[in-house]
This record gives structure tokens, sequence and C-alpha cells, in this order.
């Protein structure tokens, strides 16, 4: 199996034992972390953490996983305004210089294509950790991670995706790994102005994976195995959009959850806003939490195959 260097698409890892490997060694960091016997396997790397747009779960689990596994961390956010962006460095030349200070640079960046043009210019390994509305593979690997974890299988699922397909990286990037699942229909339930784009119907048709439009949360929920909700992106949107329109469209509530099977898992890459109240947070079925959780251990193994 070839090393892993640059994380730039979910499209690298379809590839069952790739990702049995990643998976295998995020189960081992994670009963290590919780019996206290990590090892300081990245001792001496340095990880630079760039981010021009802000983040929580992203930066600091990968902030978290180097520091678990003994490295350190450099860490700008915002970093459109706090660096020489500011004084109209382009990306290109930041990414030669940081690279010069660091073993491997994590970039997040508002730009669909960003991460390939500092791939292309790095002398370190690059991370995608999302480009504008393109690709943000690791959330992918994490989310596909975490439903092996609660329901043992990624076999005979229907997938529901709800929310902002538009503009979702999150299911751009999930959308390119259920090819590897035997047997999965996908719903795909939003507002029409925040429809798939075509080019991810295409994945589905091209692998011949059954998918349903609607704009109706309620009608389908009770075939449902993984309900993965998300945020309506406000920031991405033209001006003009009619936000206040589709901001509330599906909202998760005790009401609409009496609706979901026991065995149905929820997921959310978060942050949330409307669609996802709080009163369901401890219902057993409520898997965002961990979900953010694995993303810790994930990234760890990624690190870990990367660097060593």
């Amino acid at each position: 199996m070839s090393k892993l260097h640059h994380i730039l698409s979910t499209k690298q890892f379809l590839n069952k034992e790739l990702l049995d490997t990643i998976f295998q060694i995020a189960d081992q960091f994670q009963k290590q972390d919780k019996d206290n016997k990590l090892k300081k396997t990245l001792a001496g790397k340095l990880l630079a953490s760039v981010f021009y747009e802000p983040s929580t779960r992203t930066r600091f689990s990968f902030e978290a996983a180097m520091l678990k596994l003994g490295g350190e961390v450099l860490s700008t956010e915002s970093a459109g305004h706090f660096s020489s962006a500011i004084k109209g460095e382009s990306l290109e030349d930041s990414i030669r210089v940081i690279g010069g200070y660091s073993d491997i640079i994590v970039l997040r960046h508002s730009e669909e294509g960003s991460a390939e043009r500092a791939a292309r210019v790095s002398p370190v390994p690059i991370i995608n950790a999302g480009d504008g509305p393109g690709e943000h593979p690791t959330q992918a690997l994490l989310d596909f991670y975490t439903i092996k974890r609660e329901l043992g299988s990624h076999h005979n699922l229907k997938l529901g995706l709800v929310g902002d397909l538009l503009y979702g990286r999150t299911v751009h990037s999930l959308i390119q790994l259920l090819p590897l699942i035997n047997k999965v229909k996908v719903f795909l339930i939003s507002p029409k102005e925040l429809a798939l784009p075509p080019v991810y119907k295409a994945i589905l048709r091209n692998h011949d994976i059954p998918f349903l439009e609607t704009a109706d949360l309620e009608k389908n929920l009770s075939a449902i195995d993984v309900l993965y909700m998300t945020r309506i992106q406000k920031e991405r949107f033209p001006k003009n959009f009619p936000y206040e329109k589709v901001s509330t469209a599906f909202v998760l509530n005790k009401k609409v959850l009496s609706k979901i099977r026991p065995q149905t898992i929820i997921m959310h890459p978060l942050p949330r806003n409307h669609e996802v109240h709080p009163e369901i947070d401890f219902d057993r079925r409520a898997a965002y939490f961990r979900q953010a959780q694995n993303g810790l251990y994930l990234r760890m193994a990624l690190l870990k195959m990367i660097l060593v």
C-alpha cells in the first residue's frame, strides 16, 4: 500500500483496504487514549494549522491529534486577517514559507481548489481541511468511520442527507465514498434552492446508487438508517438569496424524532443552528458529539500514516 502524502480529495480513499487500515489505527488510538497508553509517535514533528476560515472541531482536533502523539503545533485562525495575506501575499507564497517551518500543513481556505494550488508548491504534505464549497475529505472519512462504529457495517444502508446540499462540502465529500457501500439508497432532502449540484448526482448515477430528491423531511424518516443533518450556510449565499425562507426549513425536534426508528443514528458535522434542537442531545440515537470525538482519532491515524 502506497504511503499517504497530500490529502486533497475524498476520491483518494476509494479503496476498502486503505480505509480499513485507517479505521483500525483510529480504533487503536481510541483504546490507547482511554487507557492512557498513547506513545509519542510524532515527537519532533511540527504541524502548521493554517485556517483562512473559522473552525472549532477541525482545527482543534488536528492540533489535539498532533499534541497527543507528541508533536507540536503552529496555529493561525482567520489567516486572511492575521497573516501576510492582508498585505497581499498569495496563498502559494504563504505555503512555500510555512512549509519551510513545518513538517505538515493543515489548510482551510474559502476558495474551491485552494488545497490543490497549495499542494503544487508545498515542500511538505498538505491536508485539505475544507476548500470553500468544494471538499472536506477528512470529515468524510470520520463520517464513514462513525457509521461503521455506530452501526457495525457499511452495507444495506438508507442514508438521508438533509439541509444545505448545494454548498455543503461535507455532503459533497461523503457522497464520493458511497460507491464503497453495498446496497445503499440516498434521500436528498433539501429546499429546491439548495439542491445537490449535478456533478454529485452524476456520481450517484454513475455508480447505480438510487436516490430520491424531496423537500419533505418527515415523509421518509421511518425508512432511514443514517440521518445526516447539515447547517444552512448563510456565509456562502449570494446577495439577495432568500436565507430566511430556507433557514428553518428542517428542524429535528422531539416531535419529529418520534418518527425515526430506534436503531437510526443522527449525525451532524456541526456547528448547528436551528436544524437540530438541543432537546434531543441525550437521545441515544444522537451521534453527532460522538462523531466529533471520532474525528480526533481518525485524524491521529492520518497524521501517523503521513509522517511516520
